[in-house]
């Protein structure tokens, strides 16, 4: 059987008990930073392009968009092709994989007289709930004709919950055309 060891804490002085030090060291600190801040030479002041105040950017008139990493994953949206026509096949496998169930498909036949009709099926409804969405990209990473991309959108506001929920029209005009082979439209499918 292993040894128990009893450890006893060390005492405390008076200044340790009152934090008095630890106090002191924290507001000299923000002292610090608050003259460089208001000298301008706040760390970061002039790469982020702040207002010259610290490094708070002056949000909405200043923006991130330049700042984004390139591994940044934004808003989901719908991509057509270059003759506007649905990426998306109603495979529903960015619906099963999505952690946080926010994706809801319901898939449509596409018309026998239609000229793509090799094609079985396409969303007939399409819809994120933007609430839920936790921008974590294995929607994008799934599908298998690459309908659907993280964007570098981060401004998605609504005034209700039914505004956050983006249906197949919204998801298309966030998205726009992407230009590359899409498999669903290959002949030689």
């Amino acid at each position: 059987m292993a040894e128990v060891k009893k450890l006893k804490r060390p005492e405390l002085n008076t200044g340790e008990k009152l934090y008095l030090i630890a106090l002191a060291k924290g507001a000299m600190v923000t002292l610090k930073h608050a003259v460089k801040s208001v000298t301008g030479k706040s760390r970061g002041a002039t790469g982020l392009n702040s207002s010259g105040l610290g490094i708070t950017m002056q949000f909405p008139e200043q923006r991130w968009d330049d700042f984004l990493p390139e591994y940044y994953r934004g808003a989901p949206a719908l991509v057509t092709d270059e003759q506007d026509r649905e990426r998306c096949v109603s495979c529903q496998l960015c619906e099963f994989i999505c952690p946080p169930k926010a994706i809801k498909i319901i898939p449509a036949e596409i018309p026998a007289d239609d000229e793509w009709a090799k094609v079985e099926k396409r969303p007939k409804e399409f819809d994120i709930d933007m609430t839920r969405c936790i921008y974590c990209g294995m929607c994008e990473e799934v599908c298998p004709e690459q309908a659907i991309y993280l964007r570098k959108e981060y401004l998605i506001t609504g005034t209700s919950r039914e505004d956050m929920v983006h249906n197949k029209a919204k998801l298309y005009e966030i998205g726009g055309k992407r230009v590359g082979l899409v498999n669903k439209w290959n002949e030689l499918k």
